[in-house]
């Protein structure tokens, strides 16, 4: 491993305190200088992130109340970008937090409270408790927001959902959005159904498929350049690009996006095992292979050899079938290099479990389409459609995405 992508790695995991500043060394000197190291830490690194490049975005947030919308992902090699923000100057009055908290270490549906740095004395406001969005009142005393978290590219993964509601109070209220672009690692394909705007909700808002090959800044360019903004509204976007990156690159994650998806293995998996999230059956969270792990207590323990009981865990309080003991299957076992490659989600495993579940009028929740986008993919699983017959359905929504997505790349398709 590289030296710095393990000092970002350990970041994580050891660096998660009260404070936002435990463990930055302060630089000293102007913005200019501070930037130049910054670009200096970011080149040791094949890919530059958005973050990292200070002297596209520093002369922006000069002289302006900057707030900041970030999590534990928002790191410039091994600082986090606030302490970057903060030691060059900038006036950064706020910060706003997503789905799992700015520290990225709240549990699946938790709600997070917000409250005020310790160390600095920056107010932490939750987007993911009293309110989704930044009220007016949040907004008061800010100019410039700027938005920096890692997403992984999956249509019902919240973060570009939050994105999508800070451009909208941003817009309303003629405040500028500076994107600080990172890499998706499942942006080398597209797959799945299109949402239908009936089904649209916090855990997807958009017309896309579930696995939609954009990076979070070509996704914000789609979202105000479709006019998928409320009421018409358009932000003040800029987008801060990567360097180094080409369209297809299979990117490596440096730390857990969220809690539930800890290794690049769930993270593959993720696109494939969500839909589970709204039936009956557990994919292991509350285990220590969430998005690697599917079963039930009902499933005949002949066929679904693999046991597994779901506990309370912090990054799962109370998760689906929390203390009864599952008889399952363990994906945990498929190479990393198998899962890099795969262009597509995988229905086997939803196809598998509704094929054995014994009571089928149990198996889907009511909510399935907010996960689906569609009502027609329940429907054709009870009505026992194969696999390829239900990937065939998806086609004309992927064929009319395809146009729409090419006008947003900023990194072209090398595949």
């Amino acid at each position: 491993m590289k030296p710095i992508l393990l000092a970002v790695v350990l970041f994580f995991f050891l660096g998660c305190g009260s404070s936002l500043r435990p463990r930055a060394a302060a630089v000293n000197g102007s913005a200019d200088e501070t930037a130049s190291k910054v670009r200096g830490d970011a080149l040791k690194t094949e890919i530059v992130v958005g973050a990292a490049r200070a002297e596209l975005y520093f002369p922006m947030l000069e002289g302006r109340r900057v707030a900041v919308v970030g999590n534990h992902s928002s790191l410039v090699g091994d600082r986090h970008l606030v302490d970057v923000l903060l030691d060059a100057g900038i006036n950064l009055v706020k910060v706003f937090g997503p789905e799992h908290g700015f520290r990225g270490t709240a549990a699946d549906g938790e709600r997070v409270e917000s409250g005020v740095d310790s160390a600095t004395g920056l107010s932490i406001i939750s987007l993911y408790g009293a309110n989704l969005r930044p009220t007016k009142q949040q907004l008061s005393d800010v100019d410039i927001i700027v938005f920096d978290i890692q997403d992984v590219g999956v249509r019902f993964y919240t973060y570009i959902s939050t994105m999508t509601y800070i451009m909208e109070e941003a817009a309303r209220y003629g405040i500028p959005v500076v994107v600080l672009d990172r890499p998706n690692p499942l942006r080398h394909y597209i797959d799945g159904p299109l949402l239908e705007p009936a089904h649209a909700s916090f855990v997807g808002l958009h017309p896309v498929p579930v696995v939609y090959g954009m990076t979070i800044g070509e996704y914000a360019l789609m979202v105000n350049g479709e006019g998928w903004l409320e009421n018409g509204l358009v932000c003040d976007l800029t987008v801060i690009p990567l360097e180094g990156f080409h369209g297809s690159a299979r990117y490596q994650l440096p730390v857990p996006p969220s809690p539930n998806l800890p290794d690049m293995r769930s993270v593959y998996l993720y696109p494939s095992l969500c839909y589970f999230e709204r039936t009956d059956i557990s994919l292991g969270r509350g285990t220590d292979r969430p998005f690697q792990l599917y079963g039930h207590p009902d499933f005949n323990p002949e066929v679904f050899t693999y046991r597994f009981t779901p506990r309370s865990l912090q990054a799962s309080v109370n998760p689906p079938q929390l203390g009864n003991e599952c008889h399952g299957r363990d994906l945990s076992a498929i190479p990393l290099e198998e899962l890099m490659e795969k262009r597509q989600i995988d229905l086997r495993y939803l196809l598998d479990a509704y094929h054995h579940f014994p009571d089928k009028d149990r198996f889907f929740l009511g909510s399935f389409e907010r996960l689906s986008g569609t009502v027609r993919m329940r429907e054709q699983i009870i009505a026992g459609w194969t696999e390829q017959q239900i990937r065939e359905s998806w086609q004309p929504g992927l064929e009319s995405f395809k146009p729409v997505r090419a006008k947003y790349l900023i990194y072209p398709d090398t595949e």
